[in-house]
């Protein structure tokens, strides 16, 4: 596979994963300071890694959540709390990850976690109404 067709398929799962809205957004703000940047993210974290056959997308994003925790990364954490969703991650799943983060990543970072999806939960109950 050459960069562009990895690109175009990163671009696939970027919008499968994150939403169109997203992805629009992050496409309509390229800039020439960021846009090698984008094209790198596309081409190879969403072209090369999301489509791994070795793990399902469901459990790629139980992983990046735990690691955004451990790593105090707020806005790609909230990013990737509600593209969850998109991958059948349930609710119930991400309290798990989150309390299992308490004990490895220490409470500070669990609690900053929950107060967190409980922000992104509740925006979410708020648009599906």
């Amino acid at each position: 596979m050459n960069d562009e067709q990895r690109y175009q398929q990163g671009i696939e799962v970027r919008r499968a994963v994150l939403g169109d809205a997203h992805v629009d957004r992050s496409l309509d703000r390229l800039s020439p300071l960021n846009e090698e940047f984008q094209h790198f993210i596309s081409r190879y974290a969403w072209g090369e890694i999301w489509t791994r056959p070795g793990l399902a997308r469901h459990t790629r994003s139980l992983i990046t959540i735990a690691m955004l925790i451990a790593l105090n990364r707020e806005a790609e954490l909230r990013m990737h709390l509600k593209a969850a969703a998109n991958n059948g991650v349930t609710r119930e799943e991400i309290k798990e990850v989150l309390m299992q983060s308490a004990l490895y990543c220490g409470l500070p970072a669990a609690n900053s976690a929950f107060h967190l999806a409980e922000e992104v939960f509740a925006e979410q109950d708020r648009e599906a109404n």
